[in-house]
């Protein structure tokens, strides 16, 4: 793209216009400033929330992937890369899961997550080059992070996802209407869903590490705390498929069998020795007076559904 139609397009961008809540931003005091900012931050939340019916599309082809082994791989550079490896990491020890079953990639490779590598997002064929070191396949869902929608290096990524079969994610902070434009008419034929959460003109011209972080990470939260839900990850509203790997774990999941149970400390704890630290197992022992063989065949009838294995009923993930 020539320098001129870049200069050209980003005039057209949400993101990039200037905000008239904060022209004399650089005259008002500090308590003034950050009411701004605050009040900017509010408009957030109510952008996202037009768009929840483009989330539920998007939740729906995660956990039919998920069903299916396959992977979510966030793709994004700068910030929105960031908010997506940052999303990702969180997935194992919030949920129990494989590393590998949420993952993220950044313009720039890991050492982008540090330090800026500049240029690196301007090269949509480092995002086909770093789709096909994944091995993308058609049970993967890969999504594309990019405030602007026009990132090369997403758009690259994107477009390569598509054309191995996956299906197709994006999330951006600009408007619906941008992907009818002719510079997008490629990019809107590879995606099966398109979140495009509007939070208009940044306080500071283009500085897309605000309203439209917030609103990226808002928006991934979402998707991946949903599909962990649907997959049997939480009972209640409590996180039920922990792993202890340390001594706050350990406890923690004494904490949640006892708050789930209302057996005593010493209870939960010999109980968790019984179901060889599966909390889940642990937890329909106790509800349903079961021993550790009936519970754990409660569980596998009911696809790892704590509920619906409490009460002896079978779960079908979709």
């Amino acid at each position: 793209m020539e320098k001129k139609q870049l200069f050209d397009q980003l005039k057209k961008l949400s993101t990039e216009q200037r905000n008239p809540n904060s022209m004399d931003i650089d005259a008002r005091s500090i308590p003034e400033i950050l009411s701004i900012i605050n009040d900017e931050d509010k408009k957030v939340a109510l952008a996202v929330e037009t768009q929840i019916p483009y989330i539920t599309q998007a939740v729906e082809l995660v956990v039919r992937g998920f069903v299916k082994g396959g992977r979510l791989i966030y793709v994004g550079a700068g910030t929105s890369g960031r908010v997506g490896v940052v999303d990702a990491s969180e997935c194992p020890p919030t949920f129990g899961v494989p590393f590998e079953m949420v993952q993220g990639m950044i313009a720039g490779g890991e050492g982008a997550m540090f330090r800026a590598v500049e240029g690196a997002e301007d090269k949509p064929e480092g995002g086909t080059h770093d789709i096909d070191k994944k091995e993308v396949g058609k049970n993967d869902i890969v999504c594309g992070i990019a405030a602007s929608m026009r990132t090369p290096y997403v758009i690259g990524a994107i477009q390569r996802a598509k054309e191995l079969g996956a299906k197709a994610i994006y999330v951006t902070t600009n408007p619906r209407t941008n992907l009818e434009l002719p510079e997008f008419k490629h990019l809107a034929e590879s995606l099966d869903v398109a979140i495009c959460a509007e939070v208009g003109p940044e306080v500071i011209m283009g500085s897309t590490r605000m309203k439209s972080g917030t609103a990226q990470k808002l928006i991934l939260n979402m998707i991946t705390t949903t599909a962990m839900i649907r997959l049997g990850k939480i009972y209640e509203n409590m996180m039920i498929d922990l792993q202890m790997t340390n001594k706050k774990l350990v406890e923690r999941a004494k904490r949640v069998v006892m708050t789930i149970t209302n057996v005593s400390y010493e209870e939960a704890e010999k109980y968790l020795v019984e179901a060889k630290g599966h909390v889940k197992t642990a937890i329909v022992m106790i509800k349903a007076n079961a021993n550790y063989e009936e519970a754990t065949l409660r569980l596998k009838d009911a696809n790892g559904f704590v509920r619906a294995a409490i009460e002896g009923n079978k779960y079908s993930l979709i």
